[in-house]
């Protein structure tokens, strides 16, 4: 029986040197066998180099198929399937495909051979496509179709409100639509261009007229005078209210004073006036602003609505008590607030012909009749102005002085106090706040010709007195009679004719 066994493996063996493609020599142990297919390209006779360079070749020509996706509205968009990172996934194949017929033992290898012989061996070329590349192009080329949402508004005039209805959204869901189009290209695509539906979904707007028609209680209210302030100050603080003038915040929201009021330029309504800057006032487009986000910071307050960023001025203003004012200068400081009752919040500003500014914050009044609010600013300490500070300025001349008056410093504080039936229910912290202290200063010009005058005015200077500097400039160098010689670094007390720093800065 053994014997037997013996006898058919060798007849076997004989059998396979018969058949077609069954030689074997160096050559064709590198070559792909007859019959051997990648999709419908024929392997045939290919070494494993040539036929992953044919392979290649067709994977590069699909990448220029053309790919339609379709957004939102008649906005289609094409791509190549190149573009979105199509690539060849399964390269091993072609390994596979040069060792068929050639490994196993004898009777595998004639049975792969003879299966060759009577069907073909067709290897399927898979693709795989990059999500990154995909949702990329979906955000640069396609998101730009994306209708935004408007949320339902109110006006107000004549002191009543309308209601503005808002508008439905459409917008593409970028993952979603990075897999369905990943899917369309790695999964039985037949390899010709392809039109697809990008995922889309509806936003709806925020509001509706329910909400809305509750939004008219006076919630919180505050006024600060600026009469006071010059043409270019007055404009400023105008326009800043009316930039702010109009906003509705749903709960939840939370709103920046910086991003309502920039950017700080003439062609957004803005003029140079005067605004703080290292204990000096200095002109800067938009000074005065500050006293726009100080009204509706106090505004805010008395809303009790939740303040999430205020800073103090470095000197103080007069326009409201200490602890009470709010600065705005860039993102370094801001005034911002959020609306954190369950009702939308409406603020109405505006500003009078007596230079009032007034701020009001309407909503749904939730709390009881009997509860009161009211806010205290404490001083803590008082810091007095430094001596005199006498600036030489070499680019203004001989006669230009510039006085601006001491400011004290001083560390306060603003305390929120409620009371209930007139009884005090609470009374808690809001904020401390410390005011930079800043002597009497003057700039003075020193620019002449004459060595003589220029001698003088700066001998006066060294005296460290404001008011006989002045002396000096107003009598063209000479000694003025009738104002003594002062002590070197004695100070004297401001007068009328000192140049006041004004009651508003653009922090």
């Amino acid at each position: 029986m053994r014997k037997k066994s013996k006898l058919l493996m060798v007849f076997l063996a004989a059998a396979l040197f018969l058949i077609p493609g069954m030689e074997s020599n160096a050559a064709d142990a590198q070559t792909i066998h007859t019959g051997v297919y990648a999709d419908q390209i024929d392997l045939s006779g290919m070494t494993k180099e040539v036929a992953t360079q044919t392979v290649n070749e067709y994977v590069d020509s699909l990448k220029n198929i053309q790919i339609t996706l379709n957004t939102i509205g008649d906005n289609p968009v094409v791509v190549t399937a190149g573009e979105l990172g199509l690539t060849w996934s399964n390269p091993d194949i072609i390994t596979e495909a040069v060792a068929l017929g050639k490994s196993g033992n004898v009777v595998q290898r004639y049975k792969a051979i003879k299966d060759l012989a009577n069907e073909n061996k067709i290897y399927t070329i898979e693709f795989s496509v990059d999500n990154t590349v995909i949702s990329n192009f979906i955000t640069e080329n396609c998101e730009i179709y994306n209708i935004d949402a408007i949320d339902a508004t109110l006006t107000r005039a004549n002191e009543a409100f309308t209601i503005v209805d808002g508008q439905t959204g459409m917008k593409i869901l970028n993952a979603e639509s990075t897999a369905m189009i990943a899917e369309a290209l790695s999964n039985g695509w037949n390899h010709e261009a392809l039109t697809l539906d990008l995922q889309v979904e509806e936003e709806l707007p925020r509001g509706t007229t329910e909400d809305l028609s509750k939004v008219k209680d006076l919630i919180g209210s505050f006024t600060t005078s600026f009469s006071t302030s010059a043409t270019a100050r007055s404009a400023n603080v105008s326009n800043g209210c009316r930039l702010i003038n109009g906003t509705i915040l749903y709960p939840g929201d939370t709103f920046s004073t910086y991003e309502a009021v920039n950017p700080f330029t003439e062609a957004n309504g803005y003029y140079m006036a005067g605004s703080y800057l290292n204990g000096m006032v200095v002109d800067s487009l938009g000074g005065g602003i500050c006293q726009v986000s100080t009204t509706l910071y106090n505004a805010a307050l008395r809303a009790e609505l939740e303040i999430t960023e205020r800073s103090s001025h470095s000197m103080v203003v007069g326009y409201v008590d200490r602890s009470a004012d709010a600065a705005i200068s860039g993102t370094y400081k801001d005034f911002k607030f959020t609306n954190n009752s369950e009702y939308p919040i409406y603020i109405e500003g505006y500003t009078t012909s007596t230079k009032r500014l007034v701020f009001n914050i309407y909503g749904v009044e939730t709390r009881p009749a009997n509860r009161e609010v009211i806010y205290e600013s404490e001083i803590l300490s008082t810091t007095e102005p430094a001596a005199e500070r006498i600036i030489a300025d070499a680019g203004q001349p001989v006669g230009f002085v510039d006085v601006q008056s001491a400011h004290t410093g001083y560390k306060a504080k603003l305390w929120k106090v409620v009371k209930v039936d007139g009884v005090v229910e609470s009374r808690t912290e809001v904020n401390s706040s410390s005011y930079m202290q800043s002597p009497r200063t003057a700039t003075i010009g020193v620019a002449t010709d004459n060595p003589d005058l220029y001698n003088a005015v700066m001998a006066a200077i060294a005296t460290g007195s404001i008011d006989y500097v002045k002396a000096v400039v107003a009598a063209g160098g000479a000694t003025p009679a009738a104002v003594d010689t002062p002590v070197e670094g004695a100070g004297t007390v401001a007068d009328a004719t000192t140049t006041p720093a004004p009651d508003a800065t653009a922090q």
